[in-house]
């Protein structure tokens, strides 16, 4: 079994308030859960309403196919969020 974590740190320069930031990130990570079928929660960065930190993992058989699902991930925000910049992506692999 293998489990892929990632960590993306997408930038919301059209959001002026938490309001505005909390609305974009549950529209976000609703539709990676219903794309994807994937965990995905914001981790960190709360309270500043131009940044967000969200953490994702996928479970599988083949360590590839993990990496690759979450690579589509971002891909899949940076395509269909043109208003959202991804600054920062990592990934971990663990074999359990």
């Amino acid at each position: 079994m293998v489990i892929a974590v990632a960590k993306i740190t997408v930038h919301l320069p059209e959001c002026h308030s938490l309001k505005e930031k909390r609305q974009v990130i549950k529209s976000i990570m609703a539709r990676v859960r219903n794309q994807f079928e994937i965990s995905i929660a914001e981790v960190g960065e709360n309270e500043l309403w131009q940044l967000a930190d969200l953490g994702m993992s996928c479970v599988s058989n083949d360590g590839q196919h993990a990496s690759e699902v979450l690579d589509h991930v971002r891909r899949y925000i940076e395509e269909t969020r043109p208003d959202i910049v991804v600054s920062a992506f990592e990934t971990e692999l663990i074999h359990w």
